[in-house]
């Protein structure tokens, strides 16, 4: 199956800037969907944006207007452009794919965001 490996996660001033990356070992057009999640300490884990095969994003609200995400079907990657970060923005953010349906079930190892006031 699909494996997925993010990376771009670090330590980040509000107000600055991440792009974070995740490269899939197959055609990223294969899948029916991907998104990026994230999971702050002692939270459930939830969605901020998708990219459906089609290329239709969704966002969550709380990222809307600061957060891209995009993806290269060339290099088989998704990017999630992170812009005017804020400390809540800090959890692992997690890639993953809904290879058939509508349900995530692949999932990447996580990278820390953390963005400091």
């Amino acid at each position: 199956q699909v494996q997925l490996v993010e990376s771009g996660g670090g330590l980040v001033q509000a107000g600055g800037s991440l792009r974070l990356s995740c490269a899939a070992s197959e055609r990223i057009f294969s899948l029916n969907a991907m998104g990026w999640y994230r999971q702050a300490p002692g939270k459930q884990r939830d969605m901020v944006a998708s990219i459906t095969r089609g290329g239709i994003t969704n966002y969550v609200d709380s990222v809307k207007d600061r957060f891209t995400i995009s993806r290269s079907l060339v290099k088989n990657t998704m990017y999630l452009q992170m812009n005017s970060l804020k400390p809540e923005d800090t959890a692992v953010y997690y890639c993953a794919a809904a290879r058939i349906d509508s349900r995530y079930d692949v999932w990447g190892q996580g990278t820390q965001v953390t963005v400091s006031s």
